[in-house]
């Protein structure tokens, strides 16, 4: 079994609840994991002191492998001439992980994209052919039976209101490659609320297809939805024919994230199962 925990949308900077981080602290150490995924925005405003901070608090965290990933407030937003030239300045300065990156733990490859736009889009996301076959060859390369998990910030699929944006650029075209690449489970964040979503929502095929994982906001105020004021982090665990999602939540009156019911999904291939050939990159839009 391999558990991973996974928060977003931190927002180092005026959002920033230190109660939520102490809770998200406590919650780490509890549940053990073999590994933590931030799934980008780190920051609020891609400032250099937000990101020492925030580096600072990650740094508090367990010492397991830990995965980032920018999202879109990772990059300068009223900083015009910053977001133009040097997006990544304060990031690369900062933060020691690189934009896109491959992580070998026991049991799994975790690869993680930079889905942020700073020269195409503010708030929206993109992912480039490039990354795709960074991804694949990433994958190939490491040619494990445990699980391949795929990061980054923005998402597929958006299934109710309560904001969050517009899903990623060509969103069928990119989940037709990852599953081709026999991805087991993809982590996003963005929408500032938990969501549960499967490629098959949005592409038609055989089987439940690739799960679609989004977390919530794991410490700011900004909570969307039915999270609207609280906060929320997912624990998954990959297990040989199924992936368990257990959301943890931070009600405004409590001072630790509570366990939520456990979500039980198939997993397209078994632990001991070879993964599919990747096939040859078409044309689809992306």
């Amino acid at each position: 079994m391999l558990r991973i925990l996974h928060g977003s949308d931190l927002q180092m900077g005026r959002p920033f609840r230190p109660r939520a981080a102490q809770a998200l602290r406590q919650l780490a150490f509890e549940v053990t994991p073999n590994l933590v995924v931030i799934s980008g925005d780190l920051t609020q405003r891609a400032k250099a002191r937000e990101f020492q901070a925030v580096w600072n608090f990650l740094e508090e965290l367990p010492r397991v492998p830990l995965i980032v990933t920018p999202g879109n407030h990772d990059v300068p937003l009223y900083r015009f001439w910053e977001r133009l030239t040097l997006p990544y300045r304060s990031w690369s300065r900062n933060i020691p992980r690189d934009l896109d990156s491959v992580t070998v733990v026991p049991g799994a490859t975790v690869v993680a994209l930079n889905s942020a736009s700073p020269w195409s889009a503010i708030v929206g996301g993109r992912i480039t052919r490039a990354q795709l076959r960074f991804a694949r060859e990433s994958f190939e390369n490491e040619p494990t039976l445990g699980g391949r998990v795929l990061v980054i910030h923005h998402h597929f699929i958006c299934k109710s209101t309560g904001g969050g944006g517009r899903p990623l650029p060509a969103a069928p075209g990119i989940l037709k490659h990852i599953e081709e690449m026999g991805v087991d489970v993809v982590l996003s964040g963005h929408l500032h609320r938990m969501q549960v979503a499967m490629s098959r929502d949005l592409l038609p095929g055989e089987g439940s297809g690739v799960p679609l994982i989004t977390a919530g906001t794991a410490t700011s105020r900004r909570g969307r939805g039915k999270e609207r004021g609280e906060n929320s982090v997912n624990v998954l665990d990959l297990l040989d024919d199924r992936i368990e999602v257990t959301p943890h939540l931070l009600r405004n009156s409590e001072q630790v994230f509570e366990a939520s019911e456990t979500i039980s999904l198939p997993r397209s291939r078994m632990l001991n199962e070879s993964p599919p050939p990747v096939q040859l990159m078409v044309e689809d839009g992306v």
